[in-house]
């Protein structure tokens, strides 16, 4: 059974107790967060000269829109604003500064109909973060910058939190992945035909669960959960910013959710930062994961 948790007046360690089950966290917009997706619809106002953001697809070619894209999103990630103002919200949120540890944020786009499904606006099919190597212990954090629907918002699949499925994990790695695919997303319009894990047999997405908060409201999952893009027919493109956070008492013994089908190597949290003063991730951790998951998942057969 998972459940979805509304504002719950929870300590950290109880909240990541229970996103490791499967549960779900849904925060309520503050002053923090608005402030944060207000600094981010001036960059994409600013980017798109004018044009109406979320209706800007519809009067640029799509080489156009993703020559805005290409400059917009990196300068956002490495904006020092951005880092600033998610060290605000995860003290907000009663994580403990000396031990979380977070990777920069991402601005994400869904355009509408087709427009512009690959690359550096990919429509992610279902899937595990724990597929492209990061941790067990990995907490997501999912905010929308405009106005969103459930049309065109991301859907969880919550029937395979603890169901194994057969996927093309074993063939990622991180690290491979950041030299040779990462900074090729922006040349992917058409199709993408970068290598990434994917589901190997059919998925059955109903029940599916599609949480929508007003605009710097927050939505946590574990990196466990079963996700994707929803297709968006609606019209208008989704603006979101995502993050993710890990701690580092859990990291170092293995705490987390339990793995069940991930079989990838290398790992992310070398990218992590400490909340409380930008410190990187300790190597002594990062070694931990180089090789894969430490736990290993329970169905082997899903291997092959």
């Amino acid at each position: 059974m998972r459940n979805i948790y509304f504002d719950a007046p929870v300590s950290d360690d109880k909240r990541r107790e229970g996103l490791y089950k499967g549960n779900l966290y849904v925060y309520s917009p503050t002053k923090t967060t608005l402030d944060f997706i207000a600094f981010a619809r001036d960059l994409i106002r600013e980017a798109f000269h004018g044009l109406e953001p979320i209706s800007a697809q519809h009067q640029l070619e799509v080489e156009e829109y993703v020559a805005v894209l290409k400059k917009l999103k990196p300068t956002f990630i490495h904006h020092p604003k951005s880092k600033a103002f998610l060290q605000a919200i995860l003290k907000e949120k009663g994580c403990d500064p000396d031990l979380t540890y977070f990777d920069v944020p991402r601005m994400r786009t869904s355009t509408s109909n087709g427009y512009l499904t690959s690359g550096i606006a990919y429509a992610f099919h279902p899937h595990r973060d724990t597929w492209y190597s990061a941790p067990l212990a990995q907490i997501n954090w999912w905010i929308p910058i405009f106005e969103v629907e459930a049309e065109n918002g991301m859907a969880f699949h919550p029937t395979y939190f603890d169901k194994a499925i057969k996927n093309g994990s074993k063939d990622y790695n991180y690290q491979n992945w950041v030299s040779t695919s990462r900074h090729q997303a922006a040349s992917h319009i058409k199709k993408d035909t970068r290598k990434q894990p994917h589901p190997e047999e059919p998925i059955n997405k109903d029940p599916e669960i599609r949480l929508v908060t007003p605009p710097g409201g927050m939505i946590l999952f574990s990196a466990n959960h079963l996700h994707s893009s929803v297709t968006n027919l609606t019209g208008k493109t989704r603006f979101s910013i995502d993050f993710r956070t890990a701690h580092l008492g859990d990291l170092q013994t293995f705490k987390g959710a339990e793995n069940i089908d991930s079989y990838c190597t290398g790992t992310a949290i070398g990218d992590y930062l400490k909340v409380a003063d930008l410190a990187p991730m300790p190597q002594s951790t990062i070694d931990l994961y180089m090789e894969g998951h430490p736990q290993k998942p329970t169905y082997v057969n899903h291997a092959n």
